[in-house]
């Protein structure tokens, strides 16, 4: 579903922020992309989708090329940005009915899938409320929503469970591992390496742009806690 091989990305100033990554993600993998704070996650994420354009390497979305057939690859994805920008211009109904129709989703089922969606968050009786008057919460509730509506194939998400209370975060963990169970894959940076290794069946563990390791993640973390894991590989590799 997703493979990344050698990809390297280069700053103006030469300097690599990642360098010969190679990973790959199939269908009904929970995949989660662990590291420190500027080792190279969200640029490796944006790069997955088409955001930024990478030096070397290749990107394959559904054996497809992000570079080469950057349309196609993003009709079978959805990004979760680690903040997402949402037009806060529109209500919250104008602003999936937008996502709905970019990716062609019918009147009935948009609608089906929204009420659903939305009745899942308790964000229904907020639909017709303008954008800017939502919270930080409510706001990354409206754009899971929107990732989820149209039925990607691949999932691409930069800390989904920011800004979520408890309850929204055990909703989004139940929707996550339906949607894997489907037949879909998810790629994903989280700093809550607890949820993590309950949640996934594969990790990376990324450090100042290189990887260091990945796999199934019981034989990476064996009997050991991620945390441990993740200490011991980061600050004594």
């Amino acid at each position: 579903m997703l493979k990344i091989n050698n990809f390297s990305f280069l700053y103006p100033n030469g300097k690599k922020a990642v360098s010969n990554l190679t990973l790959n993600v199939e269908k009904g993998d929970l995949y989660a992309f662990i590291g420190h704070n500027g080792a190279g996650k969200t640029t490796t994420i944006k790069s997955i989708v088409g955001i930024l354009d990478f030096t070397d390497g290749e990107i394959l979305i559904d054996g497809m090329s992000i570079k080469e057939k950057a349309l196609e690859c993003k009709k079978v994805i959805s990004y979760l940005p680690d903040n997402p920008d949402l037009y806060n211009s529109l209500t919250g109904i104008q602003y999936l009915n937008f996502i709905s129709d970019v990716f062609k989703i019918s009147k009935n089922d948009r609608k089906e899938l929204i009420e659903y969606y939305a009745n899942e968050f308790g964000l229904l009786d907020s639909l017709n409320m303008m954008i800017s008057s939502y919270s930080h919460g409510m706001k990354q509730k409206l754009a899971l929503i929107a990732a989820f509506i149209h039925k990607p194939k691949l999932l691409i998400m930069d800390e989904p469970f920011v800004g979520l209370d408890p309850k929204a975060t055990f909703i989004v963990k139940k929707m996550m591992k339906e949607f894997c169970e489907r037949g879909g894959a998810i790629f994903f940076s989280t700093h809550i390496l607890e949820v993590a290794q309950k949640l996934c069946n594969k990790i990376a563990i990324i450090k100042e742009g290189k990887l260091i390791i990945e796999g199934k993640m019981e034989e990476v973390t064996k009997e050991l806690s991620l945390e441990d894991v993740f200490m011991e590989l980061t600050e004594h590799e």
